[in-house]
């Protein structure tokens, strides 16, 4: 039976030295020392042994097992200590490699734009304020004083979605909102997004507008004048020209658009201000009576002024852009200039 004992051993040593897993040494263990291991077998058939020789077998079969338990607890760790050397290998940092650049976000230009004109006009006294970018009609068109047949009612310039509700054109309708809910005098300013359908390199369906409005006693078209420039030289500095047009805007009477020299070309003529050297920023003029009265206000009494910026028009100017598509695009390599 000695000799039997001493087989099974060789075998069970010369299967563990090829073994390099976990999984498999766990299965040559069960073989060797498990409940129905060979072992367990040859005890079995110690009931025939006489007590002396029953005796010593028993003391052999389990030094023979301490020595299997031994040699596959080294084994154990040996594949553990090579698991780990591994994993150690993989993640092993090359200390030569060159740091990896920190990108840092910063604001988005026309965002920047935003902020700086929030600043301006929080100086001088504006109180600004949010409306709803899908309006009702009644705000967006009729108590504006924009006619029915006003071309600006079309589906193709206006964005319906039933008859009596709109994405708004401008943020004019704002007006209203605030006549409706303050007495004059007072001034505020809406900014926000406005939506029409156009695409070209100076529009895109949907852009953002700052509207502005002054209500009191005895204010005169020279008071609008004079503060609108003072806002667009604070925005674009002393030296950029600026000029008003005359104009007509149904909500306003009189009524001017003002126009900025191109930073693109500098008042020589290119592609972004179709050669005019100017680019027009925003319509402007004095309130008309009828959209006092739909707000609220005795016109009798009050005057007031109102303007409408462009502000991808205002970034595009301050920077020099040709493209106002480039601002929703995301491109990186634009949005990283800013």
């Amino acid at each position: 039976m000695k000799e039997k004992i001493t087989r099974i051993k060789e075998q069970i040593l010369e299967g563990l030295k090829p073994v390099k897993d976990l999984g498999q040494l766990n299965e040559i263990k069960i073989k060797a020392l498990g409940k129905k291991s060979e072992f367990n077998q040859l005890l079995k058939e110690m009931v025939n042994l006489k007590a002396e020789e029953r005796k010593l077998i028993g003391k052999f079969v389990n030094e023979t097992k301490n020595i299997l338990q031994e040699k596959i607890d080294e084994k154990f760790l040996e594949i553990k200590n090579n698991i780990k050397k591994e994993r150690i290998e993989k993640e092993k940092i090359d200390i030569s490699l060159p740091g990896r650049k920190q990108v840092h976000g910063s604001l988005h230009p026309i965002t920047k734009t935003i902020f700086q004109i929030k600043e301006i006009v929080s100086e001088m006294g504006f109180d600004i304020v949010d409306g709803p970018e899908i309006e009702l009609v009644k705000y967006n068109f009729d108590a504006l004083n924009i006619p029915k047949t006003h071309p600006s009612r079309e589906k193709t310039d206006t964005f319906y979605i039933t008859d009596e509700i709109v994405l708004r054109t401008q943020t004019s309708p704002m007006q209203i909102r605030y006549m409706m809910e303050h007495k004059p005098p007072f001034r505020m300013i809406s900014m926000g997004k406005v939506y029409r359908p156009d695409y070209d390199v100076s529009h895109t369906p949907m852009f953002h507008q700052v509207e502005g409005l002054m209500v009191g006693e005895n204010i005169s078209f020279a008071n609008f004048k004079a503060m609108l420039e003072l806002i667009v030289k604070r925005i674009f500095g002393q030296e950029r020209k600026v000029r008003f047009r005359p104009h007509f805007f149904p909500f306003t009477e009189p009524s001017a658009e003002m126009d900025v020299e191109c930073g693109v070309c500098h008042g020589e003529g290119c592609r972004v201000c179709k050669n005019t050297g100017w680019l027009e920023i925003l319509g402007s003029g004095m309130v008309n009576a009828k959209v006092l009265e739909a707000g609220g206000i005795d016109s009798t009494k009050y005057q007031g002024f109102a303007f409408g910026i462009g502000l991808e028009r205002v970034t595009m100017l301050k920077h020099g852009i040709d493209d106002l598509r480039a601002f929703f695009e995301n491109d990186v390599r634009f949005l990283e200039q800013f």
